[in-house]
């Protein structure tokens, strides 16, 4: 975990994991519905925009993300009213790095969202390792003070 001022108004929140598989098969776990409904939840694709579901939430709610860019199988960058969220991926020795990247006008706001995206990536590793799925019961507490922490050295 990490939190980045890149500028005034833009602070990158990224949250990685490595995963000993092929660069193409993380791609797949991160870029198609197929891939995504298993720790995320589906999405459909009508041009430029995702239609997602959270399928891990309560209510499963869900709402339209743009997809800003998509380069296979290195990088998807997508925004909606009050969010924008890059997935980078890259060959690291003989694996692949996943970073997520949550852009935050406000250093505090990575205490509200940075627990709930490593229960996602948590997600995604018990996912693709076919174990069962994390609960999210502990998240808050287990990262929070970490993620004041990154906050607060701004």
């Amino acid at each position: 975990m990490n939190l980045t001022r890149v500028a005034p108004d833009d602070i990158e929140l990224i949250v990685t994991r490595q995963f000993d598989a092929p660069i193409e098969e993380v791609w797949a776990s991160v870029a198609t519905s197929a891939g995504t409904s298993g720790w995320y939840g589906p999405f459909t694709r009508d041009g430029d925009t995702a239609h997602v579901t959270m399928a891990f939430e309560e209510g499963t709610p869900a709402f339209d993300m743009r997809i800003d860019d998509c380069t296979e199988p290195t990088h998807v960058e997508l925004s909606s009213e009050g969010m924008h969220l890059e997935l980078r991926l890259s060959v690291v020795d003989s694996s692949t790095e996943l970073a997520l990247v949550h852009h935050l006008t406000d250093p505090a706001d990575a205490v509200i969202y940075g627990p709930g995206w490593e229960y996602y990536l948590d997600n995604l590793v018990a996912a693709r390792a076919g174990s069962p799925l994390p609960s999210f019961d502990g998240y808050e507490a287990r990262f929070a003070a970490r993620y004041e922490e990154l906050a607060a050295a701004l």
